[in-house]
C-alpha cells in the first residue's frame, strides 16, 4: 500500500496492519521491508521513481530487497559507515545480543536480502534534500534517522515503535531487546529525537504517528525514568 502523508513523503506498509514499513522522502528509497517485499517495493517505485536508497539500518526486516531494488532501478545505496559491512555482506544478525537465537537464524534464513555495494556513507548532518541525517545509534551501531525542519516529519526507523510485535497492537514500545545491540543508548538516541518536537513519526513497525499531543515526548521521558 502506498500512502501520501506529507508533501513528498509516502508509506509503502509492506505486511498487514503496518508491521513492516519503508518509505518514499523526496524520491529517496528508505529501507526495503524483508526479501519477499520486493514485488511491492517495486510495485511503489514504479509511481513514484527514486533516485537512491538509504537504510535507517542494515537489518534483515529493513535490507531484505534492496540488493534486489538497487539492481533493478540502477540506483545507489546509502548507510551509516557502521552499517556497511552488514549491508554489503547480507550478515544481519551479528550485532544482535543473541546471534544464534533462534529467531535470529529464522530472519537471516528467511528475511535477509543479499548484500549490496554501498555507494556512500551518510553521517550527522548529512542533508538528503530537505532531511538531515541524525545519528540514533542503540538499536544497531549505525542506525540514523532523517528529520525534517520545515514540517517536522521524522523517519525513526526502529529507534522505537508504534506497535506490540507479537499482537499487532498499536502503541509507543522500545525496540525489543532481542534485536537490539545496547537498548541503554538507543533511550539516548530516544532523547536526542525528542528534543527535536517532530510533527508527523514514521516507524518501521507500526502506523504513522501525527505528535499533535506530545505523546512522543511523554514515551520517551517515561522511558528515560524507569532505566
Amino acid at each position: 500500500m502506498l500512502r501520501q502523508i506529507a508533501p513528498e513523503v509516502f508509506q509503502v506498509s509492506l505486511m498487514p496492519r503496518n508491521s513492516i514499513n519503508c518509505y518514499i522522502i523526496e524520491d529517496v528509497l528508505v529501507d526495503s521491508g524483508i526479501r519477499s517485499s520486493y514485488t511491492t517495493v517495486k510495485k511503489a517505485l514504479q509511481k513514484v521513481p527514486v533516485y537512491q536508497h538509504i537504510l535507517t539500518h542494515a537489518h534483515a526486516d529493513h535490507q531484505g530487497c534492496s540488493d534486489q531494488i538497487c539492481a533493478e532501478f540502477a540506483i545507489p545505496l546509502l548507510c551509516h559507515p557502521d552499517e556497511v559491512f552488514r549491508t554489503e555482506t547480507g550478515m544481519v544478525t551479528n550485532d544482535y545480543p543473541t546471534p544464534q537465537h533462534w529467531v535470529a537464524k529464522l530472519q537471516q534464513k528467511y528475511w535477509a536480502g543479499q548484500g549490496h555495494k554501498v555507494e556512500q556513507t551518510i553521517v550527522e548532518n548529512d542533508r538528503i534534500g530537505n532531511f538531515r541525517i541524525i545519528e540514533t545509534p542503540g538499536h544497531s551501531a549505525g542506525h540514523i534517522s532523517l528529520f525534517r525542519e520545515r514540517d517536522g516529519v521524522l523517519i525513526i526507523g526502529d529507534v522505537a515503535t508504534n506497535m506490540n510485535l507479537l499482537t499487532t497492537a498499536t502503541g509507543l514500545r522500545l525496540p525489543p531487546n532481542i534485536f537490539t545491540s545496547d537498548q541503554q543508548n538507543n533511550i539516548k538516541s530516544l532523547q536526542k529525537l525528542a528534543k527535536l518536537n517532530p510533527a508527523i513519526i514514521c516507524f518501521g513497525h507500526g502506523p504513522i504517528m501525527r505528535n499533535t499531543d506530545r505523546k512522543f515526548e511523554q514515551f520517551v521521558a517515561k522511558c528515560s525514568t524507569s532505566r
